[in-house]
Formats: C-alpha cells, sequence, structure tokens
C-alpha cells in the first residue's frame, strides 16, 4: 500500500485546501500550539510529543520544523491518512496507527518515557465522553509531572442562543479575512475514491467501518475543563478563542 512521494504530496496539499474550510484560522491555531508545546519544552534536551488524530501529520510537521530537537509520535486510526502523512513528512514524526480512546490505545505508541506534551487540532471531538474521558485519564498516566495536553478544536456554546450568534460571528470574521472557497470534507473523500493510487488504502480504510463524518460530540468547555480536573490534571483553561475555536491548555 506504499505511496508515490508525488501522489502524497498531492492529496496532503488538497486536504490542507479542505481544512482550511473549517477552520479559518487554522495556521494561526497552530501556530498558538506551537508557541505553548515550545515554552513547556524550553531546556529540554530531547523532548517527546504525541499529536492524537494526526490525520495526515499537518501538525506534525509544523511542530518538526519548529521544534526539530523534539520527538514526535503522530497518532491516528485511519489507514490512508497515515500513509499520505508517512510518505510527505517522513522525517517529521513517527506515524503510528492506534483508534484513540479504546481500550489499550497508549500500548500502540511504544513510547520510550513520559510524554512532554500531547497535542491535538479538529480531532478530540469526535469521541464520544467516555472515550474523551478515558483518553483524558490515560493522557494524564503519560504525560509527566508539569506537562501539557494542548488541544485546539470546536466547543460547544452552554446555550442555543449564543449558540447560533457565536456561529454568525465566525461566519462574518470569515467574510472578513475573505476566506476563500474549498472543496468540502465529502468532496475530498469522493474524489480521493477516483484515484486507483489509493484503492488500497481506501479499501483497507472500509474494513476498519470508517464512518464518512464522525459527529460532534457536543461537549461544552465547562465540561471538558471538568473532565480534565477528574483525570488528573491539576490545571486547565483557554489559552485562546475565536467564537467556538478554543486552544485549551490542560496541565498535568
Amino acid at each position: 500500500m506504499g505511496l508515490g512521494t508525488a501522489t502524497a504530496e498531492r492529496w496532503v496539499e488538497r486536504w490542507e485546501r479542505q481544512q482550511q474550510r473549517y477552520a479559518i484560522d487554522r495556521e494561526e491555531r497552530f501556530t498558538v500550539v506551537a508557541d505553548v508545546v515550545e515554552h513547556v519544552l524550553a531546556g529540554r534536551a530531547r523532548p517527546l510529543v504525541a499529536d492524537l488524530g494526526c490525520g495526515p501529520g499537518s501538525l506534525a510537521a509544523r511542530l518538526a520544523r519548529r521544534l526539530p530537537h523534539a520527538g514526535i509520535v503522530a497518532v491516528d486510526s485511519d489507514p490512508l491518512l497515515l500513509e499520505l502523512g508517512r510518505t510527505h513528512h517522513a522525517d517529521a514524526a513517527r506515524f503510528v496507527r492506534a483508534a484513540i480512546g479504546e481500550p489499550g490505545w497508549t500500548a500502540a505508541l511504544a513510547l520510550p518515557g513520559p510524554l512532554d506534551a500531547a497535542v491535538s487540532t479538529t480531532a478530540l471531538h469526535c469521541l464520544p465522553e467516555d472515550a474523551l474521558r478515558r483518553t483524558y485519564e490515560d493522557l494524564a498516566a503519560l504525560l509527566r509531572p508539569g506537562g501539557v495536553l494542548v488541544n485546539s478544536d470546536t466547543v460547544s456554546a452552554d446555550h442555543g442562543t449564543t449558540a447560533r450568534i457565536a456561529q454568525h460571528v465566525r461566519r462574518r470574521r470569515a467574510e472578513r479575512l475573505g476566506t476563500p472557497f474549498h472543496e468540502d470534507w465529502e468532496s475530498w473523500w469522493a474524489a480521493a475514491a477516483r484515484d486507483p493510487a489509493l484503492t488500497d488504502l481506501l479499501a483497507a480504510r472500509r474494513r476498519q467501518h470508517h464512518p464518512p463524518h464522525s459527529p460532534h460530540n457536543g461537549l461544552t468547555l465547562a465540561r471538558h475543563l471538568a473532565l480534565l480536573r477528574t483525570a488528573g490534571f491539576r490545571d486547565a483553561d483557554t489559552v485562546w478563542q475565536c467564537s467556538t475555536d478554543h486552544v485549551l491548555v490542560a496541565v498535568r
């Protein structure tokens, strides 16, 4: 199921454009995540970072450029996206296949020691609350004291009225920024299905019963913070926000 580098490059670049449709501040959010991780890792000779729900390695590659001395483990369950990452970002991270939140998922990471940081972007909202709670508990056990979880994701507003206002603010900001229209998630996957170079990887993906689009778990910021503190994180709060998009930092 190996891919050519040109094929991987083409599909990763198309993925980047598609994701911009859903995260208008995507590069800024990546930068904020890297700022936090760089700050926490200051002075550590060979820090260890896990990227959860890494997809084709978008965040892992940016972290590797910013922090070339760090060891990065990029984790996802999707065989197609992982292979795109392994091929296009081969030097950025060690890509590992694991279903985050399922019992025993951390064993697949084969970590050489405690994590200094775990990061994620627009991925953990796909986990149901029970799976997310287990994931937070697992991460609290993997992180060293003082290590951090940095999660860039969309959270639900506490009330329906504020949720509608938040979405209006988000749309208006996209208009002001002149964000171009890109293909959506479904169109990207439909196009991928027509590429013969991806046939085997798509077949492997279907055998795993990946849904076409995972629903949002609907958790509010308050619920995330409560779950993190119960899991063993001593402090947690938002360090960046635009509308319902947050960068949430939790300190072990």
